[in-house]
C-alpha cells in the first residue's frame, strides 16, 4: 500500500526524494479556471528554501517550481496539475560513511526495518527536503481559497525555540516578515537569535513550537465522526517531517482548566452573527468550525543531524559512533513554519470542497433570517 496521498476531493500526492533528480507534487481536484502561475506558486517556496540565513541549513536550492500539466494559458483545467522542483545542490558523498550505519533520531533504522532497502543519501524520502512539493501544493490551495473563501487569511509564525517562549503580549504580527525566525515577538527574535549561534557553532541543535492561525474560515467546516476538521489538521500537522506534537486551540493547557474557564461563551455580534468570548476551542467544536480563528500548533524536534558523536549500530548489528557530517538545520522549526501555512490551505481548501458538495453550503439560520 503507498501511502503518499492526503486529502479527500482536493488531494495532494508527493513524489522524490531529498537527493534524487527532482521531487514534486501531483494536485488532483483543482477547481478549473483558477488563475495559477509559477510566479505565484515561487513566492510561497521562496520563502522555504534552505540557504537564506545562517539559522538554517546552507544546502543552496534555488527551488524553482515548474507547472507540467493541468493548466492552460494561465488558469487550471481541472485535470491534475503535476508540479516539479528540481534538486540542483545535492552533495551525496557527506552520506557515504552512515550508508551502513544508522543515525540516531532518524528515520534510517525503520526504513530499514520495513523495507530491507534504504536511500541514505540526506534521509531519501524521510528528508524534510519533501516538504518543499507541500509548500508548491499549498500555493495552488491558497490561490483556489482566494476566488472560493477570499476572506481566510492563514499565518504562521514560530512561538517557542527550545526552552525560550515568545512573549504574547508583545505581539506584533507585523514582526513576523521581520526577523528569520517568522517570530511576532521581535525581542524574543532577537535573543533566540544569540542562542541559535550559540547552538550552530558547536553543532548542536534545538527544537521549536510553530502556530498557525486560519482567520476567515467560514462556520460549518468538517464532519462528525471521523471527518473533523481538527483530526485533519492535526494529521497534516503530525505528518510533517521532524513534528512529534501537535495541539488545536488550548490543546494540552485545557487540561489544566475547569469546564467554566474552558467553556467559550457565545454572544450575537454586531454583524448579527455568533461571537465568542474567548478561543479555548481553537475555532472548532465537535469537528466543524465555528467561524472564530482556527488556532493549530505544533511541535517540532531538534535536528538529529549533529557533530556531536553519537552511539549506534550498524546493519551487521556491529555497535559504534556516529557523527553526521553535511549541511543541516540547526532549528528545522523555522522552514517549518510555511510548511504549516501549506498544510493548513490544503485541508482548508479541501474541506471547503466537500461542505460545497455535501450541504451546498446551507446554514442553519441563527437570529433575524
Amino acid at each position: 500500500m503507498s501511502l503518499n496521498t492526503f486529502g479527500h476531493l482536493f488531494r495532494v500526492t508527493t513524489w522524490g526524494e531529498s537527493h534524487g533528480p527532482a521531487l514534486g507534487a501531483t494536485v488532483d481536484g483543482c477547481p478549473p479556471g483558477v488563475a495559477v502561475d509559477e510566479a505565484m506558486l515561487q513566492h510561497w517556496l521562496d520563502r522555504r528554501k534552505p540557504g537564506q540565513s545562517k539559522y538554517t541549513t546552507q544546502r543552496r536550492e534555488p527551488d524553482a517550481v515548474r507547472i507540467l500539466s493541468g493548466v492552460f494559458e494561465g488558469r487550471t483545467t481541472g485535470t491534475p496539475v503535476q508540479l516539479m522542483i528540481e534538486n540542483t545542490d545535492q552533495r551525496s558523498k557527506d552520506y557515504g560513511e552512515i550508508a551502513q550505519r544508522f543515525r540516531p533520531g532518524h528515520a534510517d533504522i525503520t526504513y530499514w526495518q520495513k523495507y530491507g532497502i534504504r536511500d541514505p543519501r540526506g534521509g531519501g524520502r524521510s528528508s524534510a527536503r519533501e516538504t518543499a512539493a507541500r509548500v508548491a501544493a499549498g500555493g495552488i490551495a491558497r490561490e483556489v481559497l482566494k476566488l472560493l473563501a477570499p476572506e481566510v487569511r492563514i499565518t504562521g509564525y514560530m512561538v517557542q525555540m527550545g526552552r525560550l517562549r515568545a512573549d504574547r503580549d508583545r505581539f506584533d504580527m507585523a514582526e513576523v516578515e521581520n526577523n528569520p525566525f517568522w517570530c511576532p515577538d521581535a525581542a524574543a527574535a532577537s535573543i533566540w537569535a544569540g542562542h541559535l549561534d550559540e547552538l550552530r557553532k558547536s553543532g548542536n541543535s534545538v527544537g521549536a513550537v510553530v502556530e498557525v492561525v486560519a482567520s476567515g474560515v467560514p462556520a460549518g467546516l468538517g464532519a462528525p465522526v471521523y471527518g473533523k476538521l481538527d483530526t485533519e489538521l492535526a494529521a497534516a500537522m503530525m505528518s510533517i517531517n521532524a513534528v512529534k506534537g501537535v495541539e488545536i486551540g488550548a490543546g494540552m493547557a485545557a487540561a489544566e482548566l475547569t469546564g467554566v474557564e474552558n467553556a467559550d461563551e457565545i454572544f450575537m455580534g454586531n454583524d448579527g452573527r455568533p461571537a465568542y468570548s474567548s478561543n479555548h476551542a481553537g475555532g472548532i467544536l465537535g469537528g466543524i468550525s465555528t467561524g472564530q480563528d482556527v488556532v493549530v500548533r505544533f511541535a517540532v524536534k531538534p535536528t538529529s543531524s549533529i557533530l556531536t558523536p553519537r552511539k549506534t549500530i550498524s546493519i551487521s548489528g556491529e555497535e559504534s559512533e556516529i557523527v553526521t557530517k553535511g549541511r543541516h538545520d540547526p532549528c528545522v522549526g523555522i522552514r517549518a513554519v510555511p510548511v504549516g501555512e501549506a498544510m493548513m490551505a490544503c485541508v482548508i481548501l479541501d474541506h471547503l470542497l466537500l461542505d460545497r458538495a455535501q450541504t451546498g453550503g446551507a446554514r442553519g439560520p441563527i437570529g433575524a433570517s
